[in-house]
């Protein structure tokens, strides 16, 4: 468990494999509730090698001195990572 914002990560070990590799990560807020968003890659048992780049927004709760995740939401790609962008980049122009 993590007590600071900085401490999270999203790297997974199983069975002596990283099945989640932390690429980056920006944190967009920081506080009681912390959102992160992660560049990661999953390992492909079948092709025995990493995947294509993915990103995860990961919302936290700081409860006892420790965060725990509350909720996270899953981008599968580059082509949806882009569509979103391209989105919010257009809501917040209308503003």
């Amino acid at each position: 468990m993590a007590e600071t914002i900085d401490e999270i990560t999203i790297n997974y070990e199983e069975d002596g494999i990283q099945v989640v590799k932390e690429l980056d990560k920006e944190i967009l807020t920081r506080g009681a509730w912390s959102t992160i968003i992660f560049k990661y890659q999953q390992w492909d048992k079948g092709k025995n090698s990493y995947g294509d780049e993915r990103y995860t927004i990961r919302r936290y709760r700081k409860m006892k001195g420790v965060y725990s995740q509350q909720s996270k939401f899953n981008i599968s790609g580059r082509d949806q990572g882009a569509k979103l962008a391209g989105i919010l980049k257009k809501w917040s122009e209308e503003s």
